[in-house]
């Protein structure tokens, strides 16, 4: 842990920190690694994103390295086998969810050419500023472009894509960015 550094979250866990350092607020173009971002959020609904992250690579291998391709085509028999898995969150609902979103997700690759094409164009095809905050209660948990992403996606047959948890996702992947003042990573 690094005492020299001022951050948003994450202080006093190396996974935190290293997720807020790396990964959070970074503009992602990846359609495997978008993918990979809205389940693990669809997954965090009602949970903390320490439980999910501390799951994440447990999350990786039960779902095939997030490869929508793979996970489009899950059948009962893959539900079952992630259902008794332990290393992830074992909810039928969102079970269910990841592979009906999978299915929507390759839905939309075909139709805009890509899952960053299709996402990205909620933001302009660019990184919107969010507040300037100076404690996490402050940050807002929603958006006129979250709310948006989140009536689209679940006009597509989305599930556990709600505004909040849309917002989350726009700023795990840099679509928005929410560092806030004083945080290392802040930049305006």
């Amino acid at each position: 842990m690094s005492e020299d550094i001022q951050r948003c979250w994450g202080d006093d866990d190396p996974l935190m920190e290293k997720y807020h350092d790396e990964e959070w607020g970074t503009p992602v173009h990846d359609d495997r690694l978008l993918f990979e971002h809205l389940l693990l959020d669809s997954f965090q609904a009602g949970l903390s994103w320490r439980t999910i992250l501390n799951k994440r690579e447990n999350f990786r291998g039960a779902f095939d390295n997030f490869d929508p391709h793979k996970i489009a085509r899950y059948t009962d028999k893959d539900q079952e086998r992630l259902l008794g898995d332990a290393g992830i969150i074992r909810n039928r609902l969102k079970i269910k969810a990841a592979i009906s979103n999978a299915v929507a997700t390759m839905e939309i690759i075909e139709e805009f050419g890509s899952f960053d094409a299709y996402l990205w164009s909620f933001t302009g095809n660019k990184t919107l500023h969010g507040s300037r905050a100076t404690k996490w209660q402050d940050l807002r948990t929603t958006s006129e472009e979250s709310d948006a992403m989140s009536k689209d996606l679940k006009a597509r047959g989305f599930k556990f894509v709600g505004t909040t948890i849309c917002y989350a996702f726009m700023q795990a992947v840099g679509m928005v960015d929410d560092h806030m003042l004083g945080c290392f990573k802040y930049k305006r």
